[in-house]
């Protein structure tokens, strides 16, 4: 959770300015959290709630985490279905494959304890908006990316399962090749195998980050993708989530703590 945060606060202001290089100041005056880092937070706070019932139990926590912090935070940055949903008194699923169904599903990872609950819980969380076979399988294949390397997998078997299940051209560019054609796009397909690569070239936790911003296209939404999977892989150091913690609101920062004592301390 925290290396999506990460990722979306240090990628927010180069969204719509991208960087296509490495070198950068990792925060600025001008960052901030945006969507990315809300409904993460709210996914996890469901979770925390009542992820090991699952089912309906777990589907209505989504629902409402996501309402009511999303009402709350109201500028961060929603699209324009999204912010709909959000809206909605009836907020039902709207055949979405959006890039908002892997940047928000971090938490699963950390909390599932088995591939099978991976793929349960990835599912639920996701088909509350994005029930497109694209959603699923890229909030899908984040998620199991990150159980995969908090189980002690090696990138090279978590690589292997990527290409077999979820995207066969994982590994057929660079992020030099990335950084010259990629184009703001926010699909599952078009932003998670490019975060993956990110992720599959990083040499740490910071450098992963870095690779997510050279490529440009939706630098956070990439971003918080890339930093979920690294901090799972690599950790992530105190001084980074200490930085973080700053450009949170005291709210947030409250939610985050109460979720770390029921979710993270069992995980």
């Amino acid at each position: 959770m925290w290396g999506a945060i990460f990722g979306d606060i240090v990628g927010s202001r180069f969204e719509w300015d991208n960087h296509r290089d490495k070198n950068f100041e990792l925060f600025e005056e001008d960052c901030s959290f945006t969507d990315d880092s809300v409904m993460t937070i709210a996914v996890a706070k469901s979770l925390a709630e009542c992820g090991e019932q699952g089912g309906a139990a777990l589907r209505e926590a989504v629902i409402r985490n996501m309402q009511q912090m999303g009402r709350k935070y109201w500028d961060a940055g929603y699209g324009g279905m999204f912010a709909r949903w959000l809206e909605s008194d009836e907020p039902e699923p709207y055949n979405s494959f959006g890039n908002g169904a892997a940047m928000r599903i971090s938490p699963v990872g950390d909390f599932a304890r088995s591939e099978e609950e991976v793929k349960r819980l990835s599912r639920i969380v996701t088909e509350v908006t994005h029930n497109h076979p694209e959603g699923i399988k890229g909030a899908e294949c984040v998620a199991m990316c990150i159980f995969l390397a908090k189980q002690g997998h090696s990138k090279e078997q978590i690589f292997e399962r990527v290409k077999k299940d979820y995207y066969p051209q994982i590994g057929s560019y660079t992020c030099a090749e990335l950084s010259k054609t990629n184009l703001f796009d926010e699909t599952c397909q078009g932003s998670v195998p490019q975060a993956l690569t990110c992720f599959f070239e990083g040499k740490d936790f910071e450098d992963t980050i870095r690779n997510a911003i050279s490529i440009g296209g939706d630098s956070d939404t990439i971003a918080a993708i890339a930093g979920g999977i690294a901090e799972a892989f690599f950790g992530m150091e105190e001084r980074f989530m200490e930085a973080i913690k700053s450009f949170l609101s005291r709210d947030l920062q409250n939610t985050v703590a109460s979720i770390e004592k029921k979710v993270y301390r069992k995980a």
